[in-house]
């Protein structure tokens, strides 16, 4: 549905979200999505979880009637969250990626056997993403090192993002990067190593795959090659970069630039994601901060931008007042520097 979508956009057009089925046509608008990162700062949307030591201190029947209360009250909570975007018009929402707990434990498929218990629940919660305009993304945790020099690593990787991308396939969402599933580079020095394996992945996380540049292993100008060696789109963090490259500030040239490379690997270009966040103590605290105080004008022409700010929805409403991101936009994916 959204390839469609994105397919028929020219110059000058920003992607404004998946339409609902029936819909057709796209309306253009000039103020980018801001996304919503897995939950509230209040109590609308909070997931459940459970400890691994206390699962496994559980009898096998006491496991699956654990996990089946605890996937059924996450997807309820899912529901929700749909619910909170839609309102407030939120066209972006990042999934948790602890959803459903213990569903990639190696020689246990409790999990498994629960969700798919749980299947047409599931396909109903991401109906209503799509029924709501809302594109839907996951970025997994950082422990995920798809090009570790311990096989065991890279192996306990490949499952953890094929259960991920098994959550995905049972909400309905596409095998493309319209709905992402995103990773930082993982171990630095072994660029070859990651750009070799993504190919071999499974097409569910193959397919949606994203590489995000990060501030210490990886940066942008090391991601791009693998990127376009491998058609994965690179999503550009600003903060990352002025922390990786020791910079003053988002406002950079160098920011502008980064924005429009990365922009050149995504497929259409108006499918873009950027990350957005601000450091608590200046530009060079790693640490997220509550709201986004400085906003880079590289960005006001970018269609999408998650948000990881630790105020959360607080963050989106008041970012929303920022006058870059009210000013006509000057969106022109053709203007990519081409080297």
């Amino acid at each position: 549905m959204a390839q469609k979508v994105g397919a028929g956009l020219g110059t000058g057009q920003i992607l404004l979200g998946a339409l609902p089925p029936g819909r057709t046509g796209v309306t253009a608008g000039h103020t980018p999505n801001l996304g919503l990162v897995c939950l509230t700062v209040g109590p609308e949307v909070r997931f459940r979880t459970v400890t691994l030591s206390r699962y496994r201190a559980l009898s096998p029947a006491e496991r699956e009637a654990k996990l089946l209360d605890l996937y059924s009250s996450n997807i309820k909570t899912l529901r929700g969250a749909t619910q909170f975007c839609a309102a407030r018009g939120i066209r972006l929402y990042r999934l948790s990626s602890s959803l459903f707990p213990m569903l990639d434990l190696l020689g246990d498929d409790t999990g498994a056997a629960v969700l798919d218990h749980l299947a047409p629940l599931l396909l109903e919660a991401g109906h209503a993403f799509a029924d709501a305009g809302i594109r839907v993304l996951m970025h997994p945790e950082q422990f995920i090192v798809l090009n570790s020099d311990r096989p065991e690593v890279r192996e306990a990787s490949v499952r953890a993002m094929s259960a991920h991308a098994r959550v995905m396939d049972g909400l309905g969402l596409e095998r493309s990067t319209w709905n992402l599933l995103l990773l930082h580079g993982g171990k630095g020095g072994r660029g070859a190593e990651l750009q070799a394996i993504i190919p071999d992945l499974p097409d569910a996380v193959r397919l949606r795959l994203g590489l995000e540049n990060d501030e210490r292993a990886y940066s942008p100008a090391e991601l791009l090659p693998i990127c376009e060696a491998t058609g994965t789109p690179l999503v550009f963090d600003a903060h990352h970069h002025v922390v990786h490259d020791k910079l003053d500030s988002q406002e950079d040239p160098s920011v502008r630039e980064w924005v429009l490379r990365s922009r050149a690997t995504w497929q259409p270009p108006e499918w873009q994601i950027v990350h957005l966040s601000n450091g608590i103590d200046g530009p060079q605290d790693r640490r997220h901060a509550h709201l986004i105080a400085d906003f880079p004008s590289a960005y006001a022409d970018v269609p999408w931008i998650e948000v990881e700010a630790k105020g959360k929805e607080e963050a989106l409403a008041a970012l929303r007042l920022h006058p870059l991101l009210n000013a006509p936009a000057q969106y022109t994916p053709d203007t990519v520097p081409l080297e």
